[in-house]
């Protein structure tokens, strides 16, 4: 017994000094010092918890300490935010209501609370597309009070920076989700920081090798990046001491995830990534008035020490992401002949980027309204969307994930307004912008006074007219080019209220025609029509006639005056033939055994043969990093993990993914697609084929190379055992001369 109280007593020791350091984080804000309610909610989340370990073996209130810890240092918000994040699984996980918190700490505390609630069980939701689901009511939530989503993002934040202790497959789960869902809505929010944390530890939880190799290589890489950035910065810091600025210079490396991320898309090695560093000057406006001025003064005056980029200076200071970013980006030609981009942000500024929304409670004058027009803006779009019911919920997963990673383009309408739409934007989507009824009786657009398709792409800086007609009606083709989750989900809501009228209309026409001809409507008849016009079934059938394309006629009589007798018999025969069939066909596959998603699976070579398919999408090989699902019919399928695939079913169906490793022996075979590039030259075919089949005994399957002035690129096919065999095809072939970069890519 004694050794117990021990360990109680040490816990509580831990408790109260992590209390107090949110305390004292709290004190050395800008807020209202309000410690007696922070006090009495962490008290209440104490008591609640009291005897609850976590997964780690620690006690369960250090998680809600750690969130309010977050909320108040990462995210900057106040104390009622801060007594939410203390409270936050309080609800959920013991007995008490959202009422009894309403009573005890008052409405806007409780409405908090219960939208955290109604979102949580994310991680550990069972059902199948639950994720969708629980995103849904995510924002539905977060369209109330925008707090709820910054808090829910600080406890996946602490979720992720503890995910060591979790099951494996829980943890491809909570990072494929983490990847998905909360950094792009943490980016849209403008937490820039958290981001970039949350994308890392899922990169690293999923590739840990990766992850270490390109840590790795940038700690090498550190002392001569160093010396570049001591270099560059030196006229710098002259010039802006000249100009009499209090500012301070920092170096900005690369985030891990995304060099990786970078390295896939480009195809490129970690070696030829080159903006590895980003320099960022941060200052103190002269006054508040001056700060756009400013940052002018500053480009001007390092631009005149170094070569700036033509194309490449971004204004985000006159114009403002949506998610509030403001800064001035130039990039400049550096002594080494290496491009570096210089970051120019006031100090106000840097707060945003960092902290998104909730830097502007950092900075708004008395206990007002904080100024959140493009949030605003964002969540009535959600609102949107959310009134609409979806019929399925990763589509709408999908729609709303169009809108998460938009990064901008500005237009102007005829009268010179200026909208900010997302990139990729076609004119149609302008149109739903405007308003539905435009959107929907839209036959054209003028571009910068010429006119464009609906399916013109909209550039940065256009001017836009919207040409309507009253009628014209919305088509099933316009689905194709429309990007915006607004015009996305109008059009769809538009075209099943129509197929509805449609359906509704042909089956009141097919009943009349029939009844003309009297002929009895049974579902013999329909079938015989609907095939004789080549359509699936009677619901395509109706549309068809409802919207004038299929139009009743001799045919269809005669069709229906043939003697029925002989069809009957075939028709009666191959009905029960083929369910026989499927009946045996469906009871196969349950006969296996059930897999428990618990523990991890083995791949070895019997059971890829006989019991796992390997996906199309990604064609996993031993030694990739995977997973496996479990489908409908009980069958594993094995993806690499970061396959875009396997990405949205880790965020949808997070129950069916299990963890796996390989245990394979190098006898069977597996496909993959090398793709090389470099500078032509005679016998260069001779020797690739050389190092791949002789040097190393693969045997090719296919091989495509061209050549364009002088540059030579190309796909190889080969079958190898594993993912060290590529590695070494790619280095052998790394070593003949003139071959710059060698990569394996999906196809």
């Amino acid at each position: 017994m004694e050794n117990v109280s021990q360990k109680e007593i040490a816990d509580e020791e831990m408790i109260e000094q992590e209390f107090q350091e949110l305390l004292n984080d709290y004190l050395s804000t800008k807020h209202r010092k309000r410690v007696e309610i922070i006090t009495k909610a962490f008290n209440f989340a104490n008591q609640a918890h009291k005897g609850i370990k976590r997964r780690s073996g620690e006690p369960y209130i250090m998680h809600p300490l750690a969130v309010a810890k977050i909320v108040c240092n990462e995210i900057g918000l106040g104390s009622t935010s801060i007594c939410a994040a203390l409270l936050h699984d309080v609800v959920e996980d013991t007995d008490y209501t959202v009422e009894d918190i309403e009573n005890i700490f008052g409405p806007k505390i409780a409405q908090i609370v219960d939208g955290l609630t109604k979102i949580s069980g994310g991680i550990f939701g069972d059902r199948a597309s639950a994720q969708a689901e629980n995103f849904k009511k995510l924002l539905l939530t977060m369209s109330n009070d925008v707090r709820v989503i910054l808090i829910k993002i600080a406890d996946r934040l602490h979720n992720m920076r503890t995910l060591g202790s979790m099951l494996p497959n829980k943890q491809y789960k909570i990072a494929g989700e983490t990847l998905y869902i909360y950094a792009p809505l943490a980016n849209r929010l403008g937490l820039y920081k958290i981001k970039t944390e949350l994308e890392n530890l899922s990169f690293k939880y999923e590739h840990p090798e990766e992850y270490h190799e390109i840590e790795e290589k940038l700690n090498a890489t550190a002392a001569m990046r160093d010396k570049v950035f001591q270099e560059f910065t030196a006229p710098i810091v002259t010039q802006l001491n000249k100009m009499g600025l209090k500012y301070h210079i920092l170096a900005r490396v690369k985030s891990i995830y995304s060099i990786w991320n970078k390295m896939q898309t480009k195809h490129v090695p970690f070696e030829e990534i080159y903006d590895l560093l980003a320099v960022r000057i941060i200052f103190e406006p002269r006054n508040p008035d001056e700060e756009l001025n400013d940052c002018f003064d500053i480009y001007v005056t390092i631009s005149k020490i170094y070569k700036p980029h033509p194309d490449r200076l971004r204004d985000w200071v006159s114009h403002p992401k949506a998610n509030g970013y403001q800064a001035l980006h130039v990039t400049l030609m550096g002594t080494n002949g290496q491009w570096i981009e210089v970051q120019i942000r006031s100090e106000r500024m840097n707060d945003v980027a960092e902290q998104g929304f909730a830097a502007h409670w950092k900075y708004k004058d008395g206990g007002g309204g904080e100024d959140e027009g493009e949030l605003e803006k964002w969540l009535r779009t959600i609102k949107e969307i959310l009134d609409d019911p979806q019929p399925d919920a990763i589509d709408f997963l999908d729609t709303i994930k169009l809108n998460l990673f938009a990064s901008e383009i500005f237009v102007f309408t005829p009268k010179g307004e200026l909208k900010t739409m997302p990139q990729n934007s076609t004119a149609l989507d302008f149109a739903f912008s405007l308003h539905t009824d435009i959107g929907s009786h839209c036959i054209g657009a003028q571009v910068n006074h010429k006119l464009v398709p609906l399916s013109h792409k909209l550039q940065s800086g256009d001017q836009v007219e919207i040409i309507t007609s009253k009628s014209q009606r919305v088509q099933p083709q316009w689905e194709a080019f429309a990007t915006t989750a607004r015009a996305r989900s109008k059009i769809a809501a538009i075209l099943r209220k129509d197929r509805k009228t449609n359906q509704k209309e042909g089956e009141e026409m097919l009943n009349e025609f029939l009844k003309v001809e009297e002929i009895r409507p049974d579902a013999i008849a329909i079938k015989k029509l609907y095939k004789l016009h080549n359509m699936k079934n009677e619901e395509e059938f109706y549309v068809a006639i409802g919207n004038r394309s299929i139009v009743l006629g001799e045919a269809d009589k005669n069709e229906l005056k043939e003697k029925p007798s002989t069809n009957w018999k075939k028709y009666l025969t191959f009905s029960f033939g083929g369910n026989n069939k499927e009946a045996a066909a469906e009871k196969e596959p349950q006969e296996k055994e059930p897999i428990n998603p618990k523990q991890i699976l083995k791949l070895t070579e019997e059971s890829i043969q006989k019991n796992y398919l390997m996906a199309e999408c990604c064609h996993p090989i031993p030694g990739d990093d995977v997973l496996g699902y479990i489908d409908e019919n009980n069958r594993v399928i094995i993806h690499k993990r970061q396959c875009p695939v396997a990405a949205k079913l880790k965020s949808s169906y997070g129950n069916r993914i299990i963890a796996t490793e390989w245990d394979t022996h190098k006898s069977l075979s597996f496909l993959v697609y090398i793709y090389i590039k470099g500078i032509d030259s005679m016998g260069l075919l001779n020797e690739v084929t050389q190092v791949i089949s002789r040097q190393l005994g693969v045997n090719i399957r296919k091989l495509n190379l061209e050549t364009n002035d002088g540059i030579f690129e190309g796909k190889i096919q080969l079958y190898v055992h594993d993912v060290d065999d590529v590695k070494a095809i790619c280095n052998n072939l790394l070593k003949v001369p003139n071959i710059k970069s060698v990569t394996r890519v999906e196809e």
